[in-house]
């Protein structure tokens, strides 16, 4: 679709109203209609303090904090279970089509500024808390898990309690790549790596580079290893800005 002066001209216009509010929702569905595919949409979150929320987007939750000029994608959805605490976005937060996060049991989620969560992310606080910091770079098909169920014998899994070993931390400036699961308890320091496909069980120091399964520090961040190696969220999953030139 061609970008054209008139078809800026219409979705300013309606940007302008954009809102949580079933009008404002209705104002960015109109803009939405000459509005460019998938990340080029997020210029449209910098049209309205508010931001984008495309129309498929599902916020299903009585306590969402958003920052400013916040990008939510094609069916993501926000969903607060039972008991379930507050989702809290920074300010230009984007989280990519597909994406989950919810809440329940006490839980809650934090993400802090300019936080960019790419597809089909499961992002699940139970129990106790995720806290994902400023500037953090999460890839595709990754998963935040803070709880367990029971596993008693002689009672049904689906009968137990859950449980937690603490909450999800992540630090600014940390790159989680494709198709990591991070489990609860753990905390991956400012501006560590996590290479894809790994299983975060333990802690990662700050700018640390981890991979495997589970994850275990390989080195760190300007090593002469990290200069023959190549990145370890790999080249096509980077999970970078659109801005960047990752794919």
């Amino acid at each position: 679709m061609v970008w054209t002066r008139a078809k800026k001209k219409w979705v300013r216009l309606w940007m302008h109203l954009a809102g949580v509010s079933p009008f404002g929702r209705m104002a960015i569905y109109l803009a939405s209609l000459c509005a460019p595919p998938h990340k080029d949409a997020q210029s449209l979150a910098m049209m309205s303090p508010f931001g984008y929320i495309a129309p498929s987007a599902t916020l299903h939750h009585s306590e969402l904090k958003l920052g400013a000029h916040i990008f939510i994608s094609d069916r993501v959805l926000l969903f607060q279970a039972y008991n379930g605490g507050a989702i809290t976005l920074g300010d230009r937060v984007a989280i990519l089509r597909d994406t989950i996060l919810e809440t329940g049991d006490g839980g809650r989620i934090t993400v802090g500024d300019e936080a960019y969560i790419h597809p089909r992310c499961q992002i699940n606080a139970y129990v106790t808390a995720i806290e994902i910091g400023a500037r953090v770079l999460i890839a595709a098909n990754t998963a935040f898990y803070t709880h367990n169920h029971g596993t008693k014998p002689g009672e049904p899994i689906i009968s137990q309690p859950l449980a937690s070993k603490g909450p999800i931390v992540v630090g600014d400036d940390a790159w989680i790549g494709s198709g990591v699961v991070v489990l609860g308890g753990v905390r991956i320091g400012p501006g560590a790596v996590v290479g894809a496909g790994s299983v975060v069980t333990r802690d990662i120091p700050a700018q640390s580079i981890a991979i495997g399964v589970p994850a275990k520090v390989v080195g760190t961040r300007g090593s002469p290893s990290e200069a023959h190696d190549n990145p370890p969220a790999g080249k096509d999953q980077a999970g970078g800005r659109p801005d960047q030139k990752t794919q």
